[in-house]
């Protein structure tokens, strides 16, 4: 999700009074107390502050992180030899993103409210933009299964760039498209807001922040792609998440990124000194750095688990 300046401001002015220079520094230096997730000793580390509204961090095959910066309309990387650079811009305004197991990036392009897939040689080819020839509301989020299916939710958040006014679809939900490309459906209708999401290693779970609805759900995906067994996972939207080797999930919040276990208990908060924290990702060669897109930064601390995506 990406707010205008304005909306940030009126969707957060009582937190803007917290970030004084002092409580950010002691925020982005204390220790957290996860040693079953977070290195000891580890940090939150700021790698870079240049950026409008950071999003959509996906790691590729070698652990390089992409992410974006939408307002900049830009998809930029950072290597695992800690060098800045940008892949793609113009972008689509890319949102949510993430790596199939070809290398191709899938991309939730909401400047036509797209989803697209970009070849390693930054090929574009345009997936899809519409559902019952009507415009999406703008994709947001995706995952691609261990099969090539993929799920992306489709919330409705007006953009500065779309001259409609009115949201183009009647509901906003989560959408499968088959392997083949040849199905295309709703298998979540029912949320107020749906954004983040992510599935397991074996394609058999698939976790649902309902942001509006300020909660997580988890599915079983069926073998044609429908959803079902939902429960709640826990009491918490998210913006973006992701999930590492022990079936910890990490939801982001206003706060940070909190962290749950497998059976939905609250293990802890990293605190990132932003006024919102957008989405995550584990990258690097061992996939042990989980990495933080929270408004103009971008940020990673070293983790004791490895991630599975």
């Amino acid at each position: 999700m990406y707010y205008s300046s304005n909306q940030f401001a009126m969707k957060h002015v009582g937190l803007l009074f917290l970030f004084s220079v002092f409580f950010v520094s002691n925020l982005i230096s204390q220790e957290i107390n996860m040693p079953d997730i977070i290195k000891p000793g580890a940090t939150v580390e700021k790698l870079s502050g240049e950026f409008s509204f950071t999003e959509g961090p996906a790691a590729d095959a070698m652990g390089n992180v992409y992410f974006t910066d939408q307002p900049n309309n830009r998809i930029m990387i950072w290597t695992t030899g800690d060098e800045l650079l940008t892949f793609m811009q113009p972008s689509g305004r890319a949102n949510g993103m993430f790596f199939d197991k070809k290398g191709d990036l899938w991309v939730c392009a909401d400047e036509k409210t797209e989803l697209w897939k970009i070849s390693p040689d930054k090929k574009v080819e345009v997936v899809l933009g519409k559902f019952n020839n009507e415009m999406l509301n703008g994709p947001n989020d995706v995952w691609v299964a261990p099969d090539g299916s993929l799920y992306f939710s489709d919330p409705y958040f007006k953009r500065a760039w779309w001259s409609h006014t009115a949201m183009p679809q009647d509901k906003q939900c989560v959408y499968y498209l088959s392997a083949d490309r040849k199905v295309l459906k709703r298998v979540v209708e029912d949320m107020v807001q749906p954004n983040g999401l992510v599935g397991t290693a074996d394609g058999k779970t698939l976790y649902i922040a309902d942001m509006g609805g300020r909660k997580t759900y988890k599915y079983t995906i069926g073998p044609d792609g429908e959803l079902t067994g939902k429960t709640l996972f826990c009491d918490l939207g998210s913006d973006g998440m992701t999930i590492d080797k022990k079936g910890n999930l990490y939801l982001t919040t206003r706060n940070g990124v909190t962290v749950f276990d497998k059976d939905g208990k609250q293990s802890g908060t990293i605190p990132v000194p932003e006024g919102w924290t957008a989405n995550v990702c584990f990258g690097d060669k061992d996939r042990k750095t989980l990495y933080i897109t929270a408004s103009k930064g971008l940020y990673r601390i070293k983790t004791t688990v490895k991630g599975v995506w």
